[in-house]
């Protein structure tokens, strides 16, 4: 992975933005420097759930400070999959508690209210700093989906974690929605509309 630089250095990228139910969650992890081993960190899509597991407290605990941030689906549905993945990404900064020389931000678009933001395109196959964030972000939505299980364990969301599954779908057919349910997606929007 490229990206080598000096000074407190963060990488803020987000996990759940095509689910059609939960929350999206986005993560800031700031170092201070390189760590002299990667210990295997990568996009977190090219990871398994049994190494993101392992890798998690691993970033926690070397990184200088760990920030998450959240937008519930009911801010999903009133600003978009957008507007509310790049306030979950201000968030995620604000609970760091420090404001880096730089914020690398996975994609092409950046929050309005961050400073020294820099956006990179697959930044999470090119880059450390937003590869940790990866792997947090999605480490902690898969959480929050598999406690989401038990309050609605009818939806499976311990194996789908709110993602447009055949078998996800079909649920949503049978039984209607849950208060998690994103209602402005395709998939939960034609089922409100046949009620």
């Amino acid at each position: 992975m490229r990206c080598r630089l000096k000074g407190l250095v963060g990488g803020i990228d987000e996990a759940g933005r095509g689910p059609l139910a939960g929350p999206v969650v986005s993560s800031c992890v700031i170092w201070n420097g390189l760590p002299e081993s990667k210990c295997g960190v990568a996009d977190s899509k090219l990871l398994t759930e049994k190494q993101r597991e392992e890798l998690f407290p691993w970033i926690t605990d070397h990184a200088y400070r760990v920030g998450i941030g959240i937008a519930t689906s009911e801010e999903i549905d009133v600003l978009n999959i957008l507007n509310a993945s790049l306030l979950s990404m201000e968030r995620a900064v604000h609970y760091a508690g420090v404001i880096p020389d730089l914020l690398l931000v996975d994609g092409n678009r950046k929050p309005k209210n961050l400073p020294d933001c820099k956006t990179v395109v697959k930044g999470d196959r090119k880059c450390f700093y937003i590869a940790c964030a990866s792997v947090v972000a999605k480490v902690v939505r898969d959480r929050i989906m598999d406690a989401y299980h038990f309050l609605y364990p009818s939806y499976n969301f311990r194996q789908n974690k709110g993602y447009p599954t055949k078998a996800h779908k079909m649920l949503i057919g049978d039984q209607g929605i849950s208060p998690i349910h994103r209602k402005t997606f395709r998939g939960v929007k034609e089922h409100l509309a046949q009620e």
